[in-house]
């Protein structure tokens, strides 16, 4: 790295106007160095991210075969599938079609006969599911999330997305269950400082083995995104884990400038969480401009899940809310409710019997 590249602030040059970092088209994708080796466990990974010397090849967002070397929704449609839970093969999302069940307990509005049911019990016993571990939120999905599912939950900032993603992994644990939490953002030692206060005693399950949490640091990972999508896969299946969180994609898609860059690189980075076999939650930012979509509009339709955290604010300015919407789940059925929550010292846990609005 040059001196004049260390003395301007990383996420500043990650956040300039796609249009002037498109401005230039002869620029091409700094090269990535190969790993001759990768991290002996997952609780090495972290370390070892960044210290490879040797230069490798170009990076795969620069190969002819890229799925982005054409506009964004051709390249969506036309791209290899990820492998979906269920067998779909439509990477925009699978809601279409998908018949919302009847809501009966108190609240929730009159049940209705549904001439689908039969059909629906047999279709929500032929997938695995889970709970996510949030109260409310959990009866808002009909069956539970379907497992190895990935789940993209978008907010802005104070909305709550890490307490949601250590709740889900607390889920997991509590019940004797693997677990691997990949934070850009915070150290482990503040990660296990925000379980604890919400009473969830990860340092012990870390001690006990259950629980690898590892920080990334988000300078070095870009220069070795390419060993870290062929390392990551076989680390997580051989740590055992069930569930996996990355706080936050959003820095992820902040080293690239270039918008066909970034959506390559995003693609295959949650192709390889989706090849580790493990149900994984990611993190996304608000778009400035909208609270229901992510900042770059990419992992809402990579995600088979979709949380969206927000802020609601009351006409008479006197009151802000927060509110969770599901805006959708592959192969599950879920209300279309707005549904308000708190933060507590316990975690998320979403009123269903209140409505927002």
């Amino acid at each position: 790295m040059t001196e004049d590249e260390t003395d301007e602030d990383w996420f500043e040059r990650a956040l300039r106007e796609e249009e002037s970092a498109d401005s230039d088209p002869d620029t091409e994708p700094s090269p990535e160095p190969d790993a001759d080796e990768g991290p002996e466990s997952i609780e090495d990974f972290g370390a070892g991210v960044g210290e490879t010397a040797e230069t490798g090849e170009a990076s795969e967002s620069g190969s002819s075969d890229s799925p982005f070397n054409e506009d964004f929704a051709s390249a969506f449609a036309n791209a290899p599938d990820i492998e979906d839970v269920g067998g779909s093969d439509d990477m925009f999302g699978g809601d279409a079609g998908e018949a919302l069940g009847p809501e009966t307990e108190a609240g929730d509005g009159p049940s209705t006969a549904d001439p689908f049911a039969e059909e629906e019990a047999e279709f929500d016993t032929s997938i695995a599911r889970i709970d996510l571990g949030i109260e409310g939120l959990d009866n808002m999905i009909l069956g539970g999330v379907p497992k190895r599912s990935l789940i993209s939950v978008i907010g802005s900032a104070g909305t709550g997305k890490t307490t949601f993603a250590l709740q889900f992994l607390q889920e997991a644990l509590e019940n004797g269950d693997r677990g691997v939490y990949l934070t850009l953002e915070e150290s482990t030692d503040r990660i296990y400082d925000t379980a604890e206060e919400k009473g969830w005693s990860f340092a012990q399950y870390a001690d006990e083995g259950r629980l690898a949490v590892v920080h990334l640091d988000p300078v070095e990972m870009a220069n070795s995104l390419a060993s870290i999508r062929n390392d990551l896969p076989e680390l997580i299946k051989e740590f055992g884990a069930d569930r996996l969180v990355l706080d936050s994609v959003s820095l992820l898609e902040m080293m690239y400038d270039r918008p066909a860059e970034r959506r390559s690189e995003v693609y295959q980075f949650t192709k390889s969480l989706k090849e580790a076999g493990v149900t994984t939650l990611v993190t996304s930012e608000a778009s400035s401009e909208t609270a229901y979509g992510s900042r770059y509009g990419i992992i809402e339709y990579l995600a088979d899940a979709v949380f969206i955290l927000q802020y609601v604010r009351a006409s008479d300015f006197q009151e802000t809310r927060l509110a969770v919407e599901i805006q959708k789940i592959r192969d599950a059925n879920h209300s279309r409710e707005t549904k308000p929550y708190e933060i507590t010292n316990e975690g998320l846990s979403v009123y269903r019997q209140a409505n927002i609005f």
